[in-house]
């Protein structure tokens, strides 16, 4: 209190004294570039005087100055500050909106604690291929019935595959490398799956809540850890416990009966040094656009934060966004055509109620507890103690009991019937003519410390720290729903006596996975554990002046696998531990900028990464086999290069970038699915040694003019991305968990030329705001998507080549899709509070598209969409 006391004095002394001097006034008004609204309480200043401004509740202004003519400064907590020059006449300057833009940057200014820890590319003097969306604009175009990662399409070489699947069922592909191929980090810690990379989006649809910023590093990034970003690297910075007291209360809902809504405090900073921030929310629809994809979870996020002097600061997050979702899957073209757009196959009726075979649930608590230690002025210290518990999985069919209707959808009632009818007397029947519900459970515990000291030294900064991981995974299958039955005859090839039944049900519930699972002797299939233990170093050195700037990056890890099998398979072969297994990867990257005056600058990047295998593909058989694959599986090596321009001045931004990337050594996974026997059956190959070659170019320009009216942003992406050599293969059946015995031309691909799939090589979009009026903004984004293939598929490689040997094989190409999306923002005030209203229509034009194809059938893009949203900030 004393500080804000002493801070409104010296205002009014400064006020005072520029009156006294004062030549003439400037009028304007300042507003937030990407809302419109207007900035209360921005700070203005003349340049080079000591006098100043506050803004009003409207963002109006009025400052004596001192000369005819001259520059004042315009800032506001956590935006980027701006210098507008004027020029009196007869005694007056009306500079009309001023906006401003918000600052990634500036976050140590909204939260307690520091930003040592998270590797954001402004922190660094030399450039990289960066794009940051700030949390306001997620906030507004990305939450409730849309997607976290929709909040990133509108970026140079980002692709989201937002399939018409369920709640939390997108993809991000990052200059057409998928998820496992990005490094995701979320307050500097990485959150990529341990086992095989992948991101469950499902798992933090949170995000839209709490982001503060989500700053997107493609290709090499900035990112000191040893981790991969083949693609790039996208930094999530959360909210934690703000500075200033308030909060929120927003309803929002959308189509198919969505309803979404949220509460949110923060105490503030008091005296003492302590400040706390709270958020709980709650949405359900009863479906997001195909039917059988109803969804249900809330979102909470606590954070206490402790300042007690300069030198330290300490904060406890923790956050979670425990979730259901019902999902559909990819489809034969024939089926949308006869059936329609939102038909599911895994869908069907129970009961009388919409009953789905495939259902999604997960809750993973994350915790965090950061440590900012100011040493000196040239030298800090930031680590994070860091934790998340996953408990959940995924649902599916289990026996040979399917029924279908003529509307190709499961006929449950009929199934039910069935299993009643095929079943002994004690109500228990087996694989053969019966159908259960079961569930696929992954249930891990992760614990990480990370930490970071920096030096600074006149024009020298060093960076050195250290990134150590603990995770333990659970994997095993128990039954769900046993539709009628009593209990299921177990005959899964394990060695237990034929007779053996499973007669407990599980939920697939979210809140109930955390604690209530099924023991050892309910368990079938598969029954095994896992550890992974990983250590790495990283250090940094970067020299930078007023023209030029230069960098040198290195990190070294060290990680362990080992798994346990808790269950024998009929030959007694699985069980226990198996050996343990260790790999050292490491990356080196460096670049170089040249500054040739403030507005145009040019810089380039190198590096060679070589990444530790995921324990997935470790082992012959990860579900039933401690066998190590013999010879081991190689590093996967990655050798990467770009060169970039920039250009920036008060109205106008531009970045133009190239880059090169060679992969080699990769190891793919992927399912597909056969009749045997008459039985839908899936199939997992793997394909080892794969190459590739992605290179291409990315150009991002923005631009306002002085009056701030409206705001202009394009982007464009032109790739060539294809796979390179010979690749082997192996192809296991899921259900028996064998391996299928495969030709020669079949075991072995030529991949050479192919091009990549599942990602548009090309890509282009533009977003246009407009601030009709202090209160009401417009806004809509047009995107274009081409040269988008099919996944590859193995089988279809060696169809190709069988028939037409000479031809380099190209998976199918699918048609270009345009897709567009419009919104609008007004804000009012009641009383000392705002009101902020929100409506957003996607894919306004109700485009009908495909987005990828894998070797299930196509995945459709959702169809038209909207929502609107009611927020109230005191």
């Amino acid at each position: 209190m004393m500080k804000k006391i002493t801070f409104n004095l010296m205002v009014s002394f400064l006020l005072m004294s520029a009156i006294s001097f004062a030549q003439g006034t400037v009028t304007g008004t300042v507003s937030d570039s990407d809302l419109g609204g207007s900035l209360s309480g921005a700070n203005i200043i003349e340049e080079g005087a000591n006098n100043g401004a506050i803004a009003d509740f409207d963002g109006n202004f009025s400052l004596n100055v001192t000369g005819n003519s001259g520059t004042i400064v315009i800032s506001y907590l956590g935006y980027t500050s701006t210098s507008v020059s004027y020029t009196l006449t007869n005694g007056t300057a009306n500079l009309g909106t001023v906006s401003l833009e918000g600052d990634a940057n500036a976050l140590d200014e909204v939260v307690v604690i520091g930003t040592g820890v998270i590797d954001l590319a402004a922190g660094r003097a030399t450039p990289v291929a960066v794009s940051s969306i700030s949390g306001r604009e997620i906030q507004l175009k990305a939450t409730g019935n849309v997607e976290f990662t929709e909040a990133l399409k509108n970026t140079p070489s980002v692709y989201v595959a937002n399939q018409a699947g369920g709640f939390g069922d997108s993809q991000i592909f990052l200059r057409g490398y998928d998820q496992t191929n990005t490094a995701f980090l979320l307050n500097g810690q990485p959150i990529n799956g341990m086992e095989d990379g992948r991101m469950y989006w499902s798992n933090w649809s949170g995000m839209s809540d709490v982001a503060n910023v989500v700053e997107i590093q493609r290709g090499l990034g900035s990112s000191k850890l040893a981790i991969s970003s083949v693609g790039g690297t996208v930094n999530i910075v959360s909210k934690t416990t703000n500075k200033k007291e308030g909060g929120f209360a927003r309803f929002l809902a959308g189509n198919d009966s969505y309803f979404k809504s949220t509460v949110s405090y923060d105490s503030g900073l008091n005296e003492s040094g302590w400040a706390f921030s709270v958020l709980v929310d709650h949405w359900q629809a009863h479906r997001k656009y195909s039917i059988g994809t109803a969804g249900q979870g809330q979102n909470y996020m606590f954070s206490v934060g402790y300042k007690p002097n300069d030198k330290h600061a300490l904060n406890f997050l923790i956050t979670g966004a425990p979730q259901w979702h019902d999902q559909n899957f990819s489809d034969d073209l024939e089926d949308y055509e006869l059936l329609g757009q939102k038909q599911n196959a895994n869908s069907g009726f129970l009961d009388g109620e919409r009953y789905t075979e495939r259902r999604n649930y997960y809750h993973k608590p994350v915790a965090n507890l950061n440590w900012d230690f100011n040493i000196n002025e040239s030298m800090d210290l930031s680590t994070v103690l860091y934790a998340s518990w996953g408990r959940g999985g995924g649902t599916g069919g289990l026996g040979s009991g399917r029924v279908r209707n003529d509307r190709d959808e499961i006929d449950f009632d009929q199934i039910v019937e069935n299993n009643i009818a095929n079943a002994d007397a004690d109500g228990i029947a087996g694989f053969g003519g019966s159908y259960v519900r079961r569930a696929s459970v992954n249930n891990h515990n992760w614990y990480g410390l990370l930490s970071n000291l920096n030096i600074e030294s006149n024009d020298w900064t060093f960076n050195v720290g250290v990134d150590s991981r603990l995770y333990h995974g659970d994997h095993f299958r128990q039954i769900n729903d046993l539709l009628g039955l009593s209990g299921f005859n177990d005959n899964y090839g394990l060695d237990r006596p034929d007779d053996y039944v499973i007669t407990e049900e599980f939920e697939a519930d979210p809140w109930g996975a955390l604690f209530n699972f099924a023991d050892d002797d309910q368990r079938y299939s598969y029954n095994y554990s896992e550890d992974i233990n990983y250590i790495g170093g990283f250090g940094q050195i970067e020299y930078a002046n007023d023209n030029f700037s230069v960098f040198v990056q290195g990190a070294f890890s060290s990680q362990t696998y080992q798994r346990e099998g808790h269950f024998a398979d009929s030959d007694g072969e699985g069980k226990g531990k198996s050996d343990k297994l260790s790999k050292t990867g490491y990356n080196v990257k460096g670049g170089l900028s040249y500054n040739f005056n403030e507005n145009h600058t040019i810089f380039a990047n190198a590096g060679l990464f070589s990444r530790q295998p995921f324990l997935d593909n470790i082992f012959t058989d990860i579900r039933r086999s401690n066998d190590i694959v013999k010879p081991d599986v190689d590093n996967e090596e990655i050798l990467g290069f770009e060169a970039g321009y920039r250009f920036k001045n008060q109205n106008l931004k531009v970045n133009v970038d190239f880059y090169h990337t060679e992969w080699g050594n990769r190891f793919v996974q992927y399912g597909t699915q056969e009749l045997v026997d008459g039985v839908e059956t899936f199939f997992t190959n793997r394909l080892s040694d794969v190459s590739q070659k992605h290179m291409g170019f990315e150009t991002d320009v923005a631009y306002r003019p002085g009056n701030g009216i409206w705001k202009l942003h394009w982007y464009t992406s032109v790739g060539n991305w294809k796979y390179d050599g010979e690749s082997p293969r192996t192809k296991q059946n899921d259900e028996t968990n064998e391996f299928v015995t495969l030709t020669n031309e079949e075991s072995s691909l030529d991949l050479s030329g192919t091009k990549v799939g599942n990602a548009p090589q090309t890509s282009t979009g533009l977003g246009l705001t407009v601030n009709i009026c202090e209160s009401l903004s417009v806004d809509g984004s047009y995107n274009i998507y081409s040269d988008l293939y099919e996944f590859v598929d193995a089988d279809d490689v060696v169809d190709a080549a069988t028939s037409t040997p000479s031809t380099v094989y190209q998976p199918e190409r699918l048609d270009s899709y345009t897709l567009g999306d419009v919104g609008l923002t007004y804000k009012f005030k009641l009383g000392n509070n705002k009101l902020t209203f929100r409506g957003n229509v996607y894919n306004v034009f109700n485009t009908a598209y495909v987005n990828q194809r894998n070797a299930f059938g196509y995945y459709l893009g959702n169809g038209r969409t909207f929502n609107g949203s009611l927020k109230f900030q005191f």
